[in-house]
């Protein structure tokens, strides 16, 4: 069902329109961080980002959560620099991830959602780009732009993470998506939409879905889905370049927390895009990654950055990292 899916003639119309490209998306770079200003220029490189692009900004500090006042400032600064085209802005920092219960990247996207703080268990506002069938962040609304977050912990883990985006790009190849179907209940609310395990030949794709704990050994990772506080064992695996991996629980957006694992742990573990949620969300699975929605829109062309945007419904809490152009399954424009 799934192979039939992703080769619908839809499908093939969204793969043969150019997506996001590095002339529509901006570099937002923190001039009070020395490894932002440096990791920022690697990636305006690596991807042939057009100069003009390059915002910077001072974020004294590294606060890892900015008041709905500070946020403000900050976005209307941001806006003010922007070229009038841009469909994408990359911010080039780990900290701030949050604003209040919100993640900056949504605050920054969607609009800072007060009401989500009331009760951060409560629903949250859906979002119109949920499975959108645009195929630029622009045709599915004026004036969208997605943003994300590249981390800047470490210059070296960057350069890493930016050369497998780029090197995503040049070559299909054999991969598996896995997706885990734990013994922690709470956190397997996204469970009922893990595809079967199937075979995709004209993607050079598998897909496993499997009742397991964790995934040791594997050395084809292409997506890897579960519900964990922590997860283990992920210095046993390889991923391919442009990888996606995200884990449902509650604080994985927290990025240099320790209560339960940070989504930068995927980063360094070898995925090139990953998810987690800023405040405790409960376990609704519309505040999370779709798995079907996510693989489907990525598999047919899509960046991380938009494959990851269109697969959460309710992204208010959520957090997205990594570095935003990965397109393992685009085989037409952009660099």
């Amino acid at each position: 069902m799934l192979s039939l899916l992703l080769l619908t003639g839809a499908a093939q119309a969204q793969m043969a329109v150019p997506g996001l490209d590095a002339a529509h998306l901006a570099i937002v770079v923190n001039d009070e961080e020395a490894n932002s200003v440096a990791i920022g220029e690697l990636y305006r490189k690596a991807r042939d980002v057009p100069a003009r692009n390059v915002v910077h900004v001072r974020i004294p500090g590294k606060p890892h959560k900015l008041t709905a006042e500070q946020f403000a400032r900050l976005k209307e600064e941001i806006d003010s620099k922007l070229p009038h085209d841009i469909e994408a802005v990359l911010m080039v920092w780990t900290a701030p991830w949050a604003v209040e219960c919100n993640s900056i990247t949504s605050a920054y996207t969607l609009g800072f959602d007060p009401e989500q703080c009331v009760k951060t268990c409560s629903a949250g506002r859906p979002s119109a780009y949920f499975n959108s069938p645009a195929p630029r962040p622009s045709a599915a609304a004026a004036g969208l732009r997605l943003s994300m977050l590249m981390p800047t912990e470490s210059v070296a883990d960057a350069k890493a993470l930016i050369g497998r985006g780029v090197a995503s790009g040049f070559r299909l190849t054999p991969a598996t998506a896995y997706y885990l179907i734990t013994g922690d209940k709470a956190r397997n609310s996204r469970a009922p939409f893990f595809p079967r395990s199937t075979t995709v030949p004209p993607k050079k794709l598998a897909i496993r879905t499997l009742q397991q704990e964790v995934l040791e050994g594997a050395q084809d990772v292409l997506v890897y889905q579960t519900g964990r506080a922590n997860v283990d064992k992920l210095d046993t695996l390889k991923f391919v370049p442009g990888a996606l991996a995200d884990h449902l629980t509650s604080w994985g957006g927290n990025l240099l927390g320790t209560e339960q694992m940070s989504s930068l742990r995927w980063l360094e573990a070898g995925a090139t895009a990953s998810y987690g949620t800023v405040s405790e969300p409960c376990n609704h699975w519309q505040k999370f990654p779709n798995p079907s929605v996510l693989l489907r829109h990525y598999v047919n062309g899509a960046t991380a950055i938009e494959a990851y945007w269109k697969s959460v419904a309710w992204p208010a809490q959520g957090v997205f990292i990594g570095e935003p152009l990965a397109a393992p399954y685009r085989r037409a424009g952009g660099k």
